[in-house]
């Protein structure tokens, strides 16, 4: 629609009528006795520039208010909205466990960390069971594993048992000083056990570590049911300051089950991390549970 321009007349200024509406004037002579003729009124003024262009202002403040207000109830919709809902906002899930958000544990008054100025024995002074990674959302928990302090012989179900007398025997001898466990099952059969191994002094766990990850060079000291064992790859993008995780996966062919498995070596303290699944298990959650143990030990 193309766009009109209105002139308007103030009151009392020469009408501006285009030439080509104007109709001719008839000119007749004006007699005495014939009554004056009356004029015709005056048209109305028109709107002022001023009230047009307060109009418009009202006018276009409705405008902007009813698109503000249906922005900001989309905004709102938006926000409201999971992210999975929101189309090109929706993210694809990669097999990641739904753990508890992680949070250390206090500490007696006057200790520090383990990786801390004034803590050169890298000894952990908090409870070794609040070290424990929690169990993810789903999971169901193994009641003998369930968090707390268990004996010797619980850690020395995770290895073959032919191996079992000797690793009593080391660990005996190496001043072991507390063990604390948890373990649980995921519904899709991936059953995972933690095993923290507190020592009397750093040179004992980092030398069990040792011997643990050349035993397992030699084919010895592996999980029940498995033959031979590799370096697992999906721990090297770990990243936790003074921690080094060493991850060793079961190799084709296995059975019906694959097994892997972590040391890792903090300090005084040596977690050991065994997860077995049907068909394989899976790399994702494997690599996350290595992570966030990792985390709370350093």
């Amino acid at each position: 629609m193309s766009e009109q321009t209105v002139t308007v007349t103030e009151p009392g200024a020469p009408s501006q009528v285009p030439a080509e509406e104007q109709r001719p004037v008839d000119v007749v002579d004006v007699v005495d006795e014939a009554p004056a003729p009356v004029p015709a009124p005056a048209p109305a003024p028109g709107p002022t520039k001023a009230r047009r262009v307060l109009w418009g202002v009202v006018r276009w403040t409705a405008a902007v208010l009813v698109c503000g207000g249906v922005g900001a109830g989309a905004a709102m919709g938006i926000t409201a909205m999971e992210r999975t809902d929101v189309p090109g906002l929706a993210t694809e899930p990669d097999g990641r466990w739904d753990y508890p958000e992680l949070a250390l544990p206090a500490l007696p008054d006057g200790s520090p960390r383990p990786f801390t100025d004034g803590n050169d024995g890298e000894v952990h002074h908090a409870d070794l069971r609040k070290l424990l990674l929690a169990a993810p959302a789903g999971a169901k928990v193994d009641p003998k594993l369930n968090g707390g302090w268990v004996g010797l012989d619980s850690y020395l179900e995770v290895l073959v048992e032919k191996d079992r007398p000797d690793v009593k025997a080391y660990l005996t001898d190496s001043a072991l000083r507390h063990v604390a466990a948890r373990g649980w099952t995921m519904p899709d059969g991936t059953t995972t056990r933690i095993h923290l191994l507190r020592f009397s002094s750093v040179a004992f766990s980092e030398a069990y570590k040792d011997e643990a990850a050349r035993a397992v060079y030699r084919g010895e000291r592996l999980p029940p049911g498995v033959e031979s064992a590799a370096l697992d790859p999906s721990t090297r993008d770990v990243d936790v300051p003074n921690l080094t995780p060493y991850a060793y996966q079961e190799e084709e062919p296995y059975g019906s089950e694959q097994t892997r498995w972590s040391y890792i070596q903090a300090g005084d303290t040596l977690a050991v991390i065994t997860q077995t699944r049907k068909g394989g298990v899976l790399t994702v959650p494997f690599q996350q549970t290595v992570a966030l143990q990792a985390q709370l030990l350093g």
